[in-house]
């Protein structure tokens, strides 16, 4: 037995083609098109890299790309003052603060300043409370990607077991509450879970989001489990540096039934999911229709 690849790189290029189909309607309602506004507070080479794509793809698929870029020694009440202007420019339809902040400025009054309306990523703790009361709102980016590739390889989750490793805000809390509002039954892993590996051989679902390289060992997975590997370290192998999941691809294939490449799987999904949540969000905001984007 080998494992289905689930190409989450064609997923999202199918998804931007409707995406990019949806933003003319947009602007014959409105007169403008949807606008992404993302702050990088710093200059790490990793969130600098990242903004850029996000840039590019926020122009390709026809939207307006506001891009602020600020020195890492601001201080939290000049953040919070350009988080205010862009809560009250209308051409801004989504805000992004890109994570990690220096340590100086606290997260969590950072997120929730963001107007809940504009709130691409989903981490305010608006839009996490009305995930969790089943209410339309945007989800964060990386976790909704999941659960598409889950839902295009499967079908309806309904009744289906599945279990999530990792409880971080960004991804493990939201993941399992996607997972539970599609009538899955969720089992939460962490570091502290006892006997993980029985755990997830029980699983007809697993999402990795560990963090810890190739932890996850093929024979760790029930026969014929989907696997959503979430995970992204760099690291040496064979005298090569290499991008590596949580789980461990090359026994996990013999096992599963499909499962995410690292590179090539969830990664493509989470700029394409933060441009589809830009887009309903500015179709909200003006209390238009939401168009099916997939």
């Amino acid at each position: 037995m080998s494992a289905k690849i689930i190409d989450g790189k064609a997923f999202a290029e199918g998804m931007a083609g409707r995406l990019a189909a949806a933003v003319p309607g947009f602007v014959a309602q409105t007169g403008r098109a949807p606008g992404l506004a993302v702050v990088l507070v710093g200059s790490d080479p990793a969130s600098e890299i990242y903004v850029r794509s996000k840039a590019r793809k926020t122009v390709e698929l026809g939207m307006v790309s506001f891009e602020h870029s600020v020195p890492a020694e601001i201080s939290q009440d000049e953040l919070l003052g350009l988080v205010a202007s862009l809560n009250a420019d209308d051409a801004v339809d989504g805000i992004l603060v890109q994570m990690p902040l220096p340590d100086h400025i606290d997260e969590p009054t950072i997120i929730s300043a963001i107007d809940p309306m504009k709130d691409v990523d989903g981490l305010h703790p608006e839009s996490a409370g009305k995930l969790v009361s089943g209410l339309p709102g945007p989800v964060s980016c990386t976790p909704l990607g999941c659960l598409m590739l889950l839902k295009s390889e499967l079908g309806s989750l309904s009744g289906l077991d599945a279990i999530v490793i990792g409880r971080s805000i960004l991804v493990g809390k939201p993941m399992a509450q996607l997972l539970l509002n599609e009538s899955c039954t969720v089992t939460i892993a962490h570091s502290r879970t006892r006997d993980l590996p029985a755990k997830i051989s029980q699983a007809d679902i697993v999402v990795a989001a560990s963090g810890q390289a190739e932890m996850i060992k093929g024979g760790w997975l029930k026969p014929g489990a989907t696997v959503i590997d979430v995970g992204t370290t760099r690291a040496i192998r064979d005298g090569k540096k290499k991008l590596l999941g949580d789980v461990d691809f090359a026994s996990a294939l013999a096992v599963a039934g499909a499962i995410t490449p690292v590179p090539g799987g969830v990664g493509p999904m989470t700029i394409m999911t933060l441009m589809h949540n830009t887009l309903v969000v500015a179709h909200q905001r003006r209390d238009l229709p939401v168009p099916a984007l997939w």
